[in-house]
């Protein structure tokens, strides 16, 4: 009952303000005839004065009698009727208001609205809160107020005050995460990110040396490298920034979606376009022109050039032991050239670059099973 007075006092009120100018229109027409008849009545008392004083012949009083007359009556009764029109638009006007939209705001209420909607004060919206997101915040809020030490709810509700930009917030949210559950590589790295973005996109010496830690404990993490890299680069370090972005580029998968942001930053800090694209070519890789020329050769002349790449991949790795992605794709080469001696001898390895008890190293021997090659004693 209370929702339906208030959207009649709702009604009311915008009805009011809908008609104030139409009434304040008509309102000043009137005063503005009324004032024109009231300057006509004062002329023919002047004139009367004139008259009795003998400052004009009664002739002309007659005439100046008629003439202000004339005028009075027509400001008196053919102004109102001037512009029927008007009126009747006026009219209209007032009736749609009055009527016509208070009936069509209830129609559509009725048909897209939810009067049958039971009043939800705050507290049952914490309860049910669905999809809102203010809610959800606000009661995430509320517990952790009463629950200060609950390391698990900082760490949900940071990465969601950054989405709403609340920077200051998150900073907070991040730091007691770090501090009630310890720093991961994930939760160092948005507190780096919320530091930058307070920042307006400058790396900081605090958001370095989070950014430090991160690495520390995630070595090949690309978004730590790739902030620590561009903190070089506004630091005015070209060369140093240009080599830690090839390393970057180096280090990823050729379809990673942070290379090609990364070759910009190659690009952007001396490196040519077609160094940036050898830096994100994984070794062993055959280039557009090593295609080219591969598709100009005959059976033998191919396979050679193809056994020649194997190889520089190879001595490549010999170098850098720290490609996982070129040992994958060297114990594949030499499988797929049916050299299986040479492939059990990339794997063993590349297991001790990246031991059977690791991730890594699980996939590598994941894959020689895959390809029919023998691991036992290859794990120890």
């Amino acid at each position: 009952m209370i929702f339906w007075i208030l959207l009649a006092v709702m009604t009311a009120a915008v009805a009011a303000i809908l008609l104030y100018p139409l009434l304040r229109g008509a309102r000043a027409a009137d005063d503005r005839r009324a004032g024109e008849a009231a300057v006509y009545r004062d002329q023919l008392r002047e004139l009367d004065r004139d008259l009795a004083g003998g400052l004009i012949s009664a002739g002309e009083a007659d005439y100046a009698r008629a003439e202000i007359g004339r005028r009075l009556i027509a400001v008196s009764n053919a102004a109102p009727a001037k512009n029927p029109k008007t009126a009747g638009d006026r009219r209209l006007a007032e009736a749609f208001v009055l009527l016509l939209l208070p009936v069509l705001g209830l129609c559509l209420y009725t048909l897209m609205g939810r009067p049958d909607l039971p009043s939800q004060p705050l507290e049952a919206r914490y309860d049910n809160p669905g999809n809102d997101m203010g809610i959800l915040i606000a009661k995430a809020e509320r517990h952790l107020a009463q629950n200060p030490e609950d390391g698990k709810g900082w760490d949900v509700l940071a990465p969601i005050y950054v989405s709403t930009m609340r920077v200051a917030d998150a900073e907070m949210a991040y730091r007691n995460a770090i501090r009630l559950l310890g720093p991961s590589a994930v939760r160092l790295d948005g507190l780096a990110e919320t530091l930058m973005a307070k920042s307006s996109g400058i790396v900081t010496d605090d958001a370095r040396q989070i950014l430090e830690r991160s690495l520390q404990l995630e070595p090949d993490n690309p978004r730590a490298r790739f902030y620590v890299a561009l903190s070089m680069e506004q630091a005015g370090k070209a060369d140093d920034a240009r080599a830690a972005f090839e390393a970057i580029a180096r280090q990823s998968p050729a379809d990673a979606p942070w290379v090609p942001l990364v070759n910009e930053h190659i690009a952007k800090n001396g490196g040519s376009s077609s160094q940036a694209t050898a830096a994100a070519q994984p070794p062993g890789n055959p280039t557009q022109s090593d295609v080219a020329a591969a598709e100009q050769m005959n059976t033998g002349d191919r396979q050679q050039m193809i056994k020649g790449m194997v190889e520089n991949l190879d001595a490549k790795l010999t170098e850098n032991p720290d490609n996982f992605e070129g040992w994958l794709r060297l114990v594949r080469s030499y499988t797929v050239l049916n050299d299986k001696d040479r492939a059990a001898d990339a794997l063993k390895r590349g297991l001790a670059a990246f031991p059977a008890n690791g991730e890594k190293g699980k996939k590598l021997l994941a894959l020689a099973r895959d390809l029919g090659l023998a691991t036992e004693g290859t794990a120890e």
